[in-house]
């Protein structure tokens, strides 16, 4: 495990992949182009209701300040994130590490971390997958959410770290996992996608020589219900009734990462 120091904004740093948050992000390439779309590997997306995704109902109540969820002047970098969606821009991520901390998401051993890169085997070769944020589990370094700023779904970086965590695991003289469930988000400026993602040994071996699975993986999602679906983009939390109810989903996917 990487050694750890204070920033001069008092905000801890471990020394390892992916690095804590850092303004100014590094992009590479979006690696679902590099190896060939999530078609080539038999990876298809489910859209499932609330109770269905969430296996809970009704939604619960999220764990926030309650001026958030009254005061709309409350939510200045609300504004400013979803004003501001560019890709270069870090003001999403550090909006979503703000909102993680204020929901729970975030607390020791969990640690919000990125953006960065994460190395793969894809098709023989080593390449990147993106982790604009991610979440660790410092007890097992394991990457338990994955998150992008962008309309695409994290599958690579989910499989990144699928194998990132069995590499290790064979380090440490454990059996890899035969199959793991990793939650990951889209962030379409304020506005998320819930997923969770369903990695197995057969889907990764597929993107490690380039061959087609011959089972399809099944990706289930969640879009939360808003009162103007049709402006989600240009609205994401800023209005107070959008604000409830995505607040509501990221409280019930919170049973999946910590």
């Amino acid at each position: 495990m990487g050694t750890s120091e204070n920033s001069d904004d008092g905000r801890k740093k471990v020394q390892k992949k992916p690095q804590p948050h850092n303004p100014g992000p590094k992009r590479v390439v979006r690696v679902e182009r590099a190896i060939g779309g999530l078609e080539a590997y038999n990876i298809k997306i489910t859209f499932q209701d609330a109770k269905t995704f969430f296996n809970v109902t009704p939604l619960p109540a999220p764990s926030v300040h309650p001026e958030i969820l009254t005061v709309q002047s409350a939510a200045d970098a609300v504004d400013e994130a979803t004003e501001r969606t560019e890709p270069e821009d870090s003001v999403i991520t550090d909006f979503a590490f703000a909102l993680f901390r204020s929901l729970g998401y975030t607390h020791r051993p969990l640690v919000a971390c990125g953006p960065d890169e994460l190395e793969f085997l894809s098709c023989g070769e080593k390449k990147s997958a993106a982790l604009d944020l991610s979440i660790i589990d410092h007890n097992s370094n394991d990457i338990i959410l994955v998150v992008q700023e962008d309309k695409q779904l994290p599958a690579t970086a989910a499989i990144a770290a699928f194998q990132d965590m069995n590499s290790r695991r064979r380090l440490g003289g454990l059996e890899p996992l035969d199959s793991k469930v990793i939650p990951g988000i889209i962030m379409a400026g304020t506005f998320p996608t819930f997923f969770k993602i369903h990695v197995t040994q057969e889907l990764n071996s597929g993107v490690m020589t380039g061959t087609l699975p011959d089972a399809p993986t099944v990706v289930t999602g969640h879009v939360p219900v808003i009162p103007r679906p049709n402006r989600k983009l240009s609205e994401g939390m800023k209005c107070l009734d959008n604000r409830l109810a995505i607040l509501q989903c990221y409280e019930a996917f919170k049973q999946f990462i910590v």
